[in-house]
């Protein structure tokens, strides 16, 4: 045993990709539907740097999870087919991008029964894991996905390990994240949706990401690294992703897994 990890493991690192597209473009505004150069940006998401992705995690023979807007799902269907055949999780995202706080009651309930039921039709499994848009839950969020019978959300940020959240008598695993660890606040530049900083290079995000995971290593915690296709799979930001998954993997007790396994073991 080594901390809180079992066996000779020192730090878990889980890496997630969330398939936004156009959705979450879509959500914030309608009218940049009609903006094909924005949509273009967007849709390399799943139609092109999704597909790369996948071929470098098989690659480094490493298992994800990504969570997919049902919209999206609606789209792509062999891109999530394919993602649940390579044997990675394809959690919860939505459906059209909509952050359950900006949601009645009876509508964030309704969003959540479609989107599974895209999914589920799909990959032929159960969805067991969410994340949250824009990682903002209501406060009806968690017992929803409890009622639903999901395993583990991922949208919080009190902890760097797994916790169990409670809401009355029942409980769910949290698998936590950080805007630290999102490539969004480094990357993103969408002038359409008002988003003019400056870009980091691969480089500057390479040093905050790496700095990141030693400290996680050193406190034997987990590294929960959260991407988005559309950002992270531009040709010189996944190389620098390579670089890292390369690094991580020559320091012993790392385990790449997905976040279901994790949550699955944590409740148990």
């Amino acid at each position: 045993m080594s901390g809180i990890w079992s066996g000779d493991t020192r730090c878990v690192v889980m890496l997630g990709f969330d398939v936004d597209g156009v959705s979450s473009a879509l959500n914030s505004n309608p009218d940049t539907a009609k903006l094909p150069s924005f949509m273009s940006m967007r849709e390399y998401g799943p139609s092109v740097a999704a597909p790369r992705i996948l071929d470098v995690l098989d690659k480094h023979e490493i298992k994800a999870s990504f969570y997919v807007p049902g919209y999206v799902a609606e789209t792509h269907e062999t891109l999530v087919a394919d993602i649940a055949n390579r044997g990675h999780e394809v959690g919860h995202h939505g459906y059209m991008h909509e952050a359950p706080a900006t949601l009645s009651p009876e509508k964030e309930l309704e969003v959540l029964d479609h989107g599974s039921g895209i999914l589920e039709r799909i990959t032929g499994q159960k969805v067991l894991g969410y994340r949250s848009p824009s990682w903002e839950l209501s406060e009806y969020s968690i017992q929803y996905l409890i009622d639903r019978g999901f395993v583990y959300d991922s949208s919080l940020m009190g902890d760097d390990i797994p916790y169990i959240v409670t809401e009355g008598d029942s409980q769910l695993v949290e698998i936590p994240v950080h805007w630290e660890w999102d490539d969004h606040p480094y990357f993103s530049f969408a002038p359409a949706l008002g988003g003019r900083s400056a870009m980091a290079s691969p480089e500057q995000v390479y040093q905050v990401w790496s700095a990141g995971f030693e400290g996680a290593y050193h406190y034997g915690r987990a590294f929960v690294l959260t991407m988005h296709p559309h950002i992270i799979g531009r040709p010189g930001r996944l190389r620098m992703l390579e670089r890292l998954i390369a690094y991580m993997k020559s320091m012993p007790g790392v385990e790449f897994r997905r976040a279901i396994d994790v949550a699955t073991e944590w409740k148990a």
